[in-house]
């Protein structure tokens, strides 16, 4: 027979986007739970945490651009209420970023971002390769140029999802450490989740968090099912031995071969390496071609690289929208809210997710930063298509 719990807001997802949703839900006095069987455990485990917000600006993603600056202005003071608040190290870093090219194509390629960057008011220096050299000596001989970002950081997602799950117990959020199963709904209302032991979770509002599995939940109606996929992202981890001097003191990232290499360089003395993106489904697994990628990639970057410990080598699923944007906030179906398809800036975006859906938790409104980013711009589109 199954039991019911009742709270104020359900949050589908344990991952940092749904730790910062429940969060900042209990924080306004909601009475909060998560259902996720392992909190903590999704895609930040995998993710380099770089806080990238103008060297990962693409063409035609201004909009998008606008959300990541906002967050990233309120990653200083986010890091500094959680640090304070559990006495966690986010291992936030003001280190800055330096995105290089190694050959001409790449260099007229970063001509082009640094141009798109001036245009969109973005603060970048570019520098001749011997420039970059002087900042990083780690750096190959052949680098041809580069942009300095000073306003990129990075923190460590690991550390982060372990704060939040801190600062979440300590604001009595509830956790239920199973599966949910479906999405209940009566009289056109969202009205709380069926796990996979049958235990009914109820709650006035359900905030649907899932990262790349928020499209698959049951019993969500075709019409705001959101529409994200799984983008599968191999990363790769080495250790720089103590006593070695510095081996690269910021992010450095580089186009190679056309595909994106970083290496995010961590105060513990972990270096990050990543990332492949592949549109393969649900799969997971570390291939020895993506490891071999990614290490000859980074090699023609950092020669140095193949003389560290490779310490580990992980893959995850980043949640992708069609637009590349997060959906944020509610839905067509009320009582039912999302906080999904964050894609390659979930890490960067979890200040800024947070304020929204506890804006929206407590007024009923998105706040004005998030309006571009409401979930009813793909119903549009939906009514638009051909039957």
């Amino acid at each position: 027979m199954s039991r019911t719990r009742t709270s104020d807001v359900l949050v589908v997802g344990g991952g940092i986007i749904g730790l910062v949703t429940a969060w900042r839900a209990a924080q306004r006095g909601f009475a909060t739970a998560v259902v996720d069987p392992e909190p903590g455990d999704g895609a930040a485990r995998v993710a380099a945490g770089m806080l990238a917000a103008v060297t990962e600006l693409h063409y035609g993603e201004q909009t998008l651009l606008g959300l990541n600056l906002d967050s990233a202005r309120r990653y200083p003071d986010f890091a500094a209420e959680l640090t304070d608040l559990t006495g966690h190290a986010l291992g936030y870093r003001r280190c800055g970023t330096l995105a290089v090219a190694l050959d001409a194509d790449d260099r007229a390629h970063l001509r082009e971002l640094h141009a798109l960057q001036s245009r969109s008011g973005l603060d970048s220096e570019w520098l001749t390769g011997r420039e970059c050299r002087r900042l990083e000596p780690m750096l190959a001989p052949g680098v041809r140029g580069g942009l300095r970002v000073d306003g990129d950081h990075q923190i460590d997602p690991r550390r982060l999802t372990g704060a939040l799950l801190a600062a979440c117990e300590r604001a009595g959020v509830t956790f239920h450490r199973t599966w949910a199963e479906r999405l209940d709904v009566a009289a056109d209302r969202a009205t709380g989740v069926t796990t996979t032991d049958g235990t009914r979770l109820a709650a006035d509002r359900v905030v649907l968090a899932a990262g790349s599995l928020s499209g698959r939940l049951a019993g969500v109606p075709d019409a705001v099912r959101p529409p994200v996929r799984p983008v599968k992202g191999q990363v790769l981890r080495l250790t720089v031995p103590k006593g070695l001097a510095p081996f690269l003191s910021r992010t450095v990232r580089a186009v190679v071969r056309g595909s994106q290499v970083y290496l995010v360089p961590r105060e513990n003395g972990e270096l990050v390496v990543g990332a492949t993106s592949e549109e393969l489904g649900w799969d997971t697994t570390v291939t020895a071609g993506g490891v071999y990628e990614l290490l000859r990639d980074a090699h023609e970057l950092v020669p140095g690289i193949t003389e560290l410990p490779l310490t580990e080598t992980r893959a995850g699923l980043r949640p992708a929208s069609p637009d590349n944007a997060p959906l944020l906030g509610p839905t067509a179906l009320d009582g039912l809210l999302l906080a999904t398809g964050h894609g390659r800036n979930g890490v960067l975006l979890a200040p800024v997710t947070g304020d929204v859906l506890g804006h929206v938790l407590t007024s009923g409104e998105l706040p004005d930063v998030a309006r571009d980013f409401t979930p009813l711009r793909f119903a549009a589109v939906r009514e638009e298509q051909p039957a």
